[in-house]
């Protein structure tokens, strides 16, 4: 399987584990907390293989960039949570920044 794929799958499934958790209420709900669990040991199994073919610096700024701007985007969209203008405009400059390590960078998924 592609590495991108792998590292699209560790992205997905961060963010599903990250809403989980919101969703968990300190842990005190059983099925959120369990689907983020194994979403977050899921993500980081996808991770160690993305690892193994690319740098793990770009690797993480990837996977915690993009999930940063999804789980922003669902808390907006979906949980009613609001971002000032310096949390949007943060939020473009790390999408920027993993559409120029894509882009540009050898060393991005390719």
């Amino acid at each position: 399987m592609p590495v991108w794929v792998w590292l699209g799958g560790a992205i997905l499934l961060e963010v599903i584990g990250t809403t989980a958790l919101q969703q968990s209420a300190q842990f005190s709900r059983l099925l959120p907390t369990a689907i983020m669990a194994i979403c977050y040991g899921l993500s980081f199994y996808a991770l160690s293989v993305v690892v193994q073919q690319m740098p793990m610096g770009v690797v993480y700024a990837i996977w915690s960039g993009t999930g940063i701007a999804l789980i922003s985007l669902i808390g907006a969209v979906f949980l009613g949570q609001r971002l000032d203008t310096a949390a949007v405009a943060g939020i473009a400059l790390i999408a920027a920044g993993v559409v120029v390590i894509n882009l540009f960078s050898g060393a991005g998924p390719h």
